[in-house]
């Protein structure tokens, strides 16, 4: 018999909630949501045009994980919105899941032998990639999401590798473990339509199906156990909340921390309801400019002197050669009109938002670009991440992409990038370069 103060013996575990049925349960509410959630990660990656240019991609040998990329579109104008917000407000949700399915199957982590099998090895392997990763994903997004960069590197390439990594242990132990939990799943309603027709199922099969324990059943404490045997305590303490009470408890963990995440993605009352997001609460100020900002003027060390109509000159090079063009200039240029909102790679977002200004591919045009090439554009900021972004072709060819120089019908104020910003539909909100000094145009 087995130590029972040891975590390697069955008798250590004592909670009556543990049993194949809750952890398939939560299994399967992960099976759907990490893959919604790898799908949007993958997305948001390609968001960023990592093939375009260097100054884009901080993902160093990426070879065949890049194999997806494609030409970041234009339309809808909504889609970064909507697909960043459904990724980062999806993965803060799942967390209360994340860590009661690690608690349900903690057992299994300490079980003995490590490996009775091949495939049992395989097993546990892809469970240590698989804990290991989770953990490092979900920890990593969170942190971004509060603007927490205290992770060693840079969140880009990090959160990418690690998402590769994570989502091949996850693909394999859903491989490995989703037969099992369907059945269990299964086994548990037809014993529970059992129940209602009047017809009581044998104490062996109430435990084979792990189904909520109130009746007493237990796994047999020694000799040989089957792996989902294993996460049923053999001695358990009297319980205090049913198995379904105990999903109830973890989805409710996980409504509050929906309710206190999503509004950040919207404007107006709802936004307040953003208890626990750095861009939740109230617009930061007031007025046509008084919307959500990541980088103040003073925190990119934006000098009122650098922008002043003395000192500012936008810089647009290309084909023909340079121009060199002041706020002036650009105003006596054609003027065009775009309503697009701004969203972020941590989730927020702002509704639509009215600028006003050159539309790029007119400033392409003005040195020898009369079909619309990429864009390198660089920022007058000083410090920080993304002081320069690339633009594809067809974002530049769109009409409603813009050099904007007023918003909601007055000046950009310095916060929102005074005296002149790109801004282009569905691009994530580092790419609408704000401050912005020079424009290069050609390929990259």
């Amino acid at each position: 018999m087995s130590d029972p103060r040891l975590p390697s013996s069955p008798g250590f575990w004592r909670s009556p909630l543990r049993g194949p049925w809750f952890t398939s349960v939560l299994g399967l509410v992960l099976l759907a949501g990490i893959t919604v959630l790898f799908v949007t990660g993958l997305v948001s990656y390609a968001a960023y045009n990592p093939d375009l240019s260097p100054v884009n991609d901080q993902t160093p040998g990426k070879g065949i994980l890049g194999f997806y990329l494609f030409a970041w579109p234009t339309h809808p104008y909504w889609l970064y919105r909507v697909s960043q917000g459904v990724h980062v407000t999806l993965g803060i949700t799942l967390i209360p899941v994340l860590l009661a399915k690690l608690w349900s199957v903690v057992p299994g982590l300490f079980a003995l032998p490590p490996a009775r099998s091949l495939a049992h090895a395989l097993e546990r392997l892809s469970l240590l990639l698989l804990v290991g990763g989770g953990l490092f994903e979900f920890t990593t997004g969170v942190l971004n999401v509060q603007l927490d960069y205290v992770f060693p590197g840079s969140f880009y390439p990090l959160h990418f590798y690690g998402a590769w990594v994570f989502f091949a242990a996850f693909v394999a132990h859903a491989v490995l473990k989703l037969p099992a939990a369907l059945r269990t799943v299964r086994r548990a309603r037809d014993a529970g339509r059992a129940r209602d027709a009047g017809h009581v199922p044998e104490a062996g099969r109430a435990r084979d199906t792990g189904q909520a324990r109130e009746d007493g059943a237990t796994a047999p404490e020694d000799g040989p156990v089957a792996p989902e045997e294993s996460l049923v305590a053999p001695r358990p303490d009297p319980p205090t909340v049913s198995r379904r009470g105990a999903l109830w408890l973890v989805g409710g963990g996980s409504l509050l921390l929906f309710g206190t995440t999503v509004g950040r993605s919207f404007d107006g009352p709802l936004r307040r309801t953003a208890l626990l997001a750095p861009h939740g609460w109230a617009e930061p100020g007031s007025g046509p400019g008084g919307f959500q900002i990541n980088k103040t003027a003073a925190y990119a060390g934006i000098r009122a002197v650098d922008t002043s109509a003395q000192a500012w000159r936008l810089t647009v090079a290309g084909r023909t050669g340079t121009v060199r063009l002041t706020r002036a200039d650009l105003e006596r240029l054609p003027l065009h009109s775009s309503a697009l909102p701004i969203a972020c790679v941590e989730g927020w977002s702002t509704s639509d938002q009215w600028w006003r200004g050159v539309r790029l591919r007119d400033l392409a045009a003005l040195v020898g670009h009369d079909d619309p090439p990429d864009v390198l554009v660089e920022s007058l900021q000083r410090h920080g991440a993304f002081r320069h972004a690339a633009l594809r072709a067809n974002q530049v060819a769109d009409p409603r992409s813009l050099l904007a120089l007023y918003v909601n019908g007055e000046d950009l104020t310095p916060d929102h990038g005074y005296p002149a910003r790109v801004i282009v539909p569905a691009a994530p909100g580092v790419l609408n370069t704000k401050w912005v000094a020079r424009m290069t145009f050609g390929d990259l």
